[in-house]
C-alpha cells in the first residue's frame, strides 16, 4: 500500500516540475524576443532596402506629375454625425455660408422619398444611444422631435431620405447589424 502513495507523490512531483520547466521556457522565449526586438521574426529582405526619405507635407509637386498621395489631414466625422454639428474644415465652408441652413432634397414627382426609422423614444438619452450605435455601424442618423397628442414628446431616430430601393437596402443592412427598422414615407 505504501507503494501506491509513493507513485502518487512521484506523479504530482513530475507534474509540478513540468509546469515549472514550461514557465521557465516561456519566460526565456519572451526575454529572447524582447531583447532581440523581434528581429528574429523580421524578413531579412527588408533590411537590404535603401531607406526612403519622408515627403515634405507642404512640398510642391513637380509640374505635370501626379502626386498620387492623398491629403495628409484626416477628417473625422464621428463627432459631427453624433451631434449634427458641422466640423470646421474647409470642405464645410459652403455650408457655413448658408448660415446653418440644411440643404433641402426636393424629390421629383415621379419618385417618392422615404425615411428609415430605427427607433422612437420618449427619453432623448435613449435616442442618442441608438444614434451613437448607428454611427459606430457606419450609418448617419438624425433625431427628429415629434409632439404626439395625449402621448407627449417622442424622439425619432431616422436615416435618409432615400428612394424606395435604397431605403430597403438600408433596412437590410441595419437588420444585419441587429437593428430593426421600418420604412416611413416623407411628408
Amino acid at each position: 500500500m505504501s507503494n501506491g502513495k509513493a507513485d502518487k507523490g512521484k506523479v504530482i512531483a513530475g507534474v509540478f516540475i513540468g509546469m515549472v520547466l514550461g514557465i521557465v521556457a516561456a519566460g526565456a522565449v519572451a526575454w529572447y524576443v524582447i531583447e532581440k526586438k523581434s528581429t528574429a521574426f523580421i524578413n531579412k529582405e527588408h533590411k537590404s532596402a535603401a531607406p526612403v526619405a519622408p515627403l515634405a507635407v507642404n512640398a510642391p509637386a513637380a509640374p505635370g506629375a501626379a502626386s498620387g498621395v492623398a491629403e495628409t489631414k484626416q477628417h473625422f466625422e464621428f463627432y459631427k454625425v453624433l451631434t449634427d454639428k458641422p466640423d470646421n474644415t474647409s470642405r464645410n465652408n459652403a455650408r457655413s455660408k448658408n448660415a446653418g441652413a440644411k440643404p433641402q432634397i426636393t424629390p421629383s414627382p415621379a419618385t417618392e422619398m422615404y425615411f428609415v426609422q430605427a427607433g422612437s423614444f420618449q427619453n432623448v438619452g435613449d435616442a442618442e444611444k441608438l444614434k451613437a450605435k448607428l454611427a459606430f455601424s457606419g450609418f448617419e442618423a438624425s433625431i427628429q422631435t415629434a409632439n404626439i397628442p395625449d402621448k407627449g414628446v417622442w424622439y425619432r431616430v431616422r436615416l435618409g431620405p432615400y428612394n424606395n430601393g435604397d431605403a430597403g437596402k438600408t433596412i437590410v443592412a441595419l437588420r444585419q447589424n441587429g437593428i430593426v427598422a421600418t420604412q416611413v414615407q416623407t411628408q
